[in-house]
């Protein structure tokens, strides 16, 4: 079976990491046939592909059967309109547009033979897959709460300042629940489901110079009466990640990097209804969850892709995944906009009506000329 040709749009930093993997053959069944950026690429003769500066050059050149998008968030929905209706597979990194009524469009363009997915690949941390299994086994009974203080996402300023797109409502659709906590809004509600109402309590400009939320509090409810909450920053050094699970029967938490499962012996609705002991508590057992080791996220993702478009075995991320994460950060940010909670279903249309009267005042940055020390490794926390 020949190898699927992939075209690699966008040579930043992600797609450095894609092309790596694919190199050093952490994805197998697959070759790069050629890439494309704005400005010529060493790259280009170091790979012995082409170079094109047109994406729609790329897409028609006959050269890839596949497209790995890792362009800037407001390039995603007209680059893999063009790819899709061009019956081109597409990876697209996350998210899957500027909102979830542009994703949720951008899903029209792609038909049953054509192999859509999108990066969300913290979907194969070991932590967050055990957390799933153990909340699906039903082991801590009906959720009664959840709780994601996330805010170990720090980026100084500089990260800021030498991109033209991030951090803007024209280049990004937002700011930290866009860029860096979709990710942790896709587990979250992958894990825990998607709440009903989302009262979102979001900070602009808080800690950068910046126009879009580098903070936000979101207070949760779900269809079962349940609560939750959730905190995101890329403000705050060195920050948090804890990650709580409260059932009536257990808990699970995640706690810089450890995962730990507490049982109580009789639920703890059971308990509070029978006890006669005034100060009483259920009895519990708690234990550390072995995760296994780390695993390369990305490197999944794209062999899943691969596989799916060579093989037809199932995407472990399709595309129309990433749109209930875009639900829950678009919500979030009308919530603020409106001072007041917001149902899901999301309603899309009016979110993107809120969206683009911000966009229209706002503007692309001018770049910095400072240089950046970039270690990719450290982005991940």
């Amino acid at each position: 079976m020949p190898a699927v040709r992939v075209g690699i749009v966008g040579l930043g930093n992600i797609a450095r990491q894609h092309i790596q993997n694919i190199v050093d053959g952490e994805v197998q069944g697959c070759k790069i046939g050629a890439i494309c950026s704005r400005s010529g690429s060493e790259l280009s003769d170091e790979l012995g592909v082409q170079h094109f500066s047109d994406y729609r050059a790329l897409c028609d050149s006959g050269l890839v059967d596949a497209l790995i998008i890792a362009s800037p968030t407001m390039q995603h929905f007209p680059m893999a309109k063009y790819a899709l209706e061009r019956k081109l597979h597409v990876m697209l990194e996350k998210p899957i547009g500027l909102s979830s009524f542009e994703g949720e469009t951008l899903l029209q363009y792609a038909d049953e033979n054509t192999v859509f997915a999108l990066m969300l690949n913290q979907r194969t941390d070991p932590t967050f897959s055990k957390m799933k299994e153990i909340v699906e086994s039903g082991v801590l009974g009906p959720i009664r709460r959840t709780h994601w203080t996330m805010t170990n996402w720090f980026r100084p300023e500089i990260y800021f300042e030498v991109s033209d797109w991030r951090a803007t409502w024209k280049g990004e659709g937002g700011g930290v629940l866009l860029n860096q906590c979709i990710h942790n809004l896709d587990v979250f509600q992958w894990i825990c489901g998607l709440p009903n109402e989302i009262h979102g309590f979001c900070e602009f400009g808080k800690y950068h110079q910046v126009e879009v939320e580098d903070e936000v509090t979101a207070y949760l409810r779900y269809p079962n009466g349940a609560t939750g909450l959730f905190v995101g920053s890329t403000g705050e050094a060195p920050g948090v990640n804890r990650f709580d699970v409260i059932g009536d029967r257990g808990s699970l938490h995640f706690d810089s990097g450890q995962l730990t499962l507490v049982r109580n012996q009789q639920s703890t609705s059971e308990f509070n209804r029978q006890t006669d002991d005034m100060f009483g508590m259920p009895e519990s057992h708690s234990e550390i969850v072995s995760t296994g080791d780390k695993v390369n996220q990305h490197a999944l993702i794209m062999t899943n892709f691969v596989d799916a478009i060579r093989q037809g075995g199932t995407l472990l991320t399709p595309a129309e995944q990433g749109l209930a994460s875009l639900d829950m950060a678009n919500a979030m940010l009308l919530s603020t906009w409106l001072n007041r909670p917001v149902k899901l279903p999301l309603d899309r249309q009016t979110y993107q009506g809120a969206l683009e009267d911000r966009i229209a005042s706002s503007s692309l940055r001018k770049k910095s000329n400072r240089k950046a020390k970039v270690d990719m490794s450290a982005s991940y926390r």
